[in-house]
């Protein structure tokens, strides 16, 4: 029988170590992905997000990811792998590699096609529907920005919310105003699924809308100061948040600065966590690369300054 998870609290997206030649580095994977299931106040480790640098990975990649965190995991902590593909055909062979390599979860992230095309809702109903009966896995929603072409209405986050696989909505929508009718419409619609803000850039404002915890890549590198912002959160305690949030935005400005999670993001969060000890090695696939010059230089000045600095970069 597979085994009901609770996915209310701190999820962190995980990024993906390479060797010099760009293979996965399945050791340093096992060791980062045990450090985080130390932590107290994660309840899941998602693989193959924009964190993780899905789109510069195979299928076959994708799946061994996956089969390498759950593996080192060992049912601790409920891995959710990230399914990005055009059809459906392909999504579903997606789901059903990840759900043998022993996923608990999968995140659904729209088709680059509807990012260009846009989609009917329809469309959208028939593919998650297709993942979640080739699978049988708890389904994520990976709600876009409101801008994109793949954004989804109110009306349709309802009616995903009503599927028996959906189970959890990562939220985000970027924009303030729809982010609360979006979490309004999906309350009313489904009240015992799951809502999940992964705005790392504003996450305390973000958590504050009346949801259940957070879906983020900053969240593996700095878990133990999500994890205490969200408890004060959950306790009502804006003071304390507000401290912590204030802890968090050097950090934060340094790898996002005033826009969304990038690639160029990704690649400057993965050199703090090599900085801070997090991480042995900031290589990213191409064409992301590692931050050089004056970019590297303000990153480890910020690392230093938030007393997180490693002996062996200092």
């Amino acid at each position: 029988m597979t085994k009901k998870w609770d996915y209310k609290g701190i999820i962190p997206a995980l990024q993906v170590p390479f060797k010099p030649d760009q293979s996965i580095d399945e050791p340093e994977l096992r060791r980062f992905t045990g450090w985080l299931c130390g932590f107290d106040g994660l309840v899941g480790l998602t693989t193959n997000g924009h964190t993780g640098e899905v789109f510069a990975l195979s299928a076959k990649e994708r799946a061994e990811v996956t089969r390498i965190v759950a593996d080192e995991a060992k049912g601790r902590l409920p891995v959710i792998s990230g399914i990005c593909c055009e059809g459906l055909n392909e999504a579903a062979e997606h789901a059903v590699m990840a759900q043998e390599a022993g996923a608990s979860g999968l995140l659904v992230m729209p088709p680059h096609m509807w990012l260009r095309f846009g989609m009917k809702p329809e469309h959208v109903v028939e593919h998650f529907t297709a993942v979640g009966k080739a699978s049988g896995l708890d389904l994520v929603v990976h709600v876009y920005p409101s801008w994109t072409r793949a954004s989804y209405s109110h009306e349709l986050l309802a009616e995903l919310a009503r599927l028996p696989w959906v189970k959890v909505f990562k939220v985000g929508t970027r924009d303030m105003n729809k982010y609360a009718v979006d979490v309004r419409s999906i309350r009313e619609a489904a009240p015992e699924k799951t809502i999940l803000t992964c705005h790392d850039e504003y996450v305390l404002a973000s958590m504050v809308q009346g949801v259940d915890g957070a879906l983020l890549g900053f969240a593996s590198f700095i878990p133990e100061k999500l994890i205490a912002l969200w408890n004060a959160v959950k306790a009502g305690d804006l003071k304390r948040a507000m401290q912590l949030q204030f802890e968090i935005n050097p950090l934060k400005d340094v790898v996002y600065g005033f826009g969304e999670p990038t690639g160029e993001a990704h690649a400057r969060m993965k050199y703090a966590m090599v900085m801070a000890g997090r991480l042995k090695s900031a290589l990213c696939r191409a064409p992301t690369r590692i931050p050089e010059g004056d970019m590297a230089k303000r990153i480890e000045e910020t690392v230093r300054k938030a007393g997180m600095l490693a002996k062996a970069a200092a």
